[in-house]
Parts: C-alpha cells; sequence; structure tokens
C-alpha cells in the first residue's frame, strides 16, 4: 500500500484498479501534508473532496482524468480545504456537485483556514443511503456528522471500501470545534461505522486505514478516555477549559492547543447535556451536584 511519504503534490496515485489519488500543495499543522482528492473509476469518473480553490491543483485534478469525463464532484463537507474547488472544476468540466448539504457559520474554531465554503453550491445533495454510479463503480452516501454537521462518508462497494473525509483521519484524531461540530453526534457517526463491513478506509488526510473497524475502535476508546481526564479533573473543583487541556495534552504543539480547546468544550457541552457537568460561569465547569 502507497503511503503518504511517497506522494507528491499533483501527482496521481494509484491506490486501488478504482481508486487514485491526488495531494493539494495544503500542507498545514490541521491538513497533514495536504488534502487528498480522490478520483474514482476511469473513463466516467468521480472526483471525491476537490479540495482548496489552487490553480495547480485543479490542474493536476484536470491532468490525471485526461481523456476522461467527469461526471461527478463530490464534496464530504464545506471546509475551506476541502470543497472550495469544486465551483471552478464544475466550470471547466461541466460536471455535477453533489455531496453533502451547504452550511455556512460564523467560524469559531481553531484555525483561519477551517472557515465553511460559502462557494459550495450542490446540483444534489446526497442523503444518507443514496448513491451514484458510473462505469463499474457505485458510491453510496454514509451520512456521519459530528465534525461538521453536514459530514458525508461515501461508500465504494467494488472496492469494499470507505472515502470518510475528515470523519476518520489516517494521522491525527478529528477535531469536533462546537457550536457545529457535536461530541455526541461524531461518537454514534463512529458506531455507526463499526457496524459496517468496510475494508479499507481512504481519509481526506493521512494515509489509507486498514483494518478499519480496529481503527475506530481506538477511536472511540481515545475519546472515552479523555472524557474520564476531564471528569478527573473537575473532581479536583472547578476548572476552565484552558487550564485542562493544559494539563490533558502535555507536549502538544502550541499550534493545536486552541483546537484541543475545542475538542475539550465538545465533550463539555455532551457531558452537561447528559447532566454529568455544570457550566459555573462563562468560561468554568464543574462536576454536577
Amino acid at each position: 500500500m502507497a503511503g503518504m511519504d511517497d506522494q507528491n503534490p499533483g501527482v496521481a496515485q494509484d491506490l486501488h484498479p478504482l481508486v487514485r489519488r491526488v495531494l493539494a500543495p495544503n500542507p498545514s499543522a490541521f491538513s497533514y501534508h495536504g488534502t487528498q482528492t480522490y478520483i474514482v473509476g476511469h473513463g466516467e469518473v468521480a472526483v471525491i473532496d476537490p479540495g482548496p480553490d489552487i490553480a495547480d491543483h485543479i490542474a493536476a485534478i484536470l491532468a490525471a482524468t485526461a481523456g476522461e469525463t467527469i461526471r461527478y464532484i463530490v464534496c464530504t463537507h464545506t471546509h475551506n480545504d476541502h470543497s472550495p474547488a469544486a465551483a471552478p472544476l464544475k466550470a471547466l468540466t461541466g460536471a455535477g456537485i453533489v455531496g453533502c448539504a451547504p452550511l455556512v457559520l460564523d467560524d469559531s474554531g481553531p484555525r483561519a483556514d477551517a472557515a465553511f465554503d460559502r462557494t459550495y453550491a450542490p446540483d444534489r445533495i446526497l442523503a444518507d443511503g443514496e448513491a451514484l454510479s458510473g462505469p463499474g463503480w457505485t458510491l453510496e452516501g454514509v451520512a456521519t456528522p459530528g465534525h461538521t454537521s453536514n459530514h458525508l462518508c461515501l461508500a465504494l462497494p467494488e472496492a469494499n471500501a470507505l472515502f470518510t473525509g475528515d470523519h476518520v483521519m489516517g494521522w491525527s484524531t478529528t477535531v469536533i470545534s462546537p457550536p457545529d461540530g457535536d461530541m455526541a453526534d461524531y461518537m454514534a457517526s463512529l458506531e455507526k461505522l463499526m457496524g459496517r463491513d468496510d475494508a479499507i478506509y481512504y481519509p481526506a488526510h493521512g494515509d489509507p486505514v486498514e483494518r478499519p473497524q480496529r481503527f475506530v475502535r481506538s477511536l472511540m476508546g481515545h475519546r472515552k478516555q479523555r472524557e474520564g481526564q476531564i471528569l478527573r479533573l473537575l473532581g479536583e473543583g472547578e476548572k476552565p477549559v484552558p487550564a485542562m487541556v493544559e494539563k490533558m495534552y502535555v507536549g502538544l504543539d502550541p499550534r493545536l492547543v486552541q483546537a484541543a480547546g475545542r475538542s475539550v468544550l465538545a465533550h463539555l457541552i455532551d457531558l452537561e447535556r447528559r447532566g454529568v457537568v455544570v457550566r459555573t460561569g462563562e468560561e468554568s465547569w464543574a462536576r454536577a451536584a
């Protein structure tokens, strides 16, 4: 299996007879080496997560599909590193934009480039269980809210594969940033994937995930561990989120501290709904009596 270390931006790489990927030149602390755009099929193809609106990346997608027809442009969600290239790619190819529902919020998340794409205008919203097809391939929508409320994974039955966007990544845990990011929804979506029999995941960031059910189980265990840490810290007395992050994420890259705080807040909101913790002020939290 080809890994990220073998990949160069703009160069198409075969992962499966039905799957190619093209890495966008947008590396960051949040996107790893960059966003991975996937091309599904041959002759008439689908492009999954066309990525940021970067001319070189769009040109690389067109080069990788030279002599073929891009039939669909499919987006897993509308963060700015995933969907902005959809509109210019549609203008160049005439392909239909399908996939997740549009969603635009004033983002209070941990990074400037995580804002929602305001240009995303799908021709068709792909609901959970609905499918697209081309010669020799089928893409089925698998609704997975949590990272964002409109997040959609895409199953490729012919490869027993799932394109997981940012719901499951091959290099890091997923940031859950309220108000749109929701920890309870995220955990339910992980549980949903546990009930599937996919043999491999193709994430938007990081290497393909083999033995995916085992990987998802570890992600769920990690979140339960974080929840336990929060409850132990609040057992010592009320605390603000930054103080909890400092204790929970020792040695964390400073660029990721705010992102960690958003996920801690998502845990706290979930625990508050369940009656386990309470807000004691604008910033502080405590165990419920």
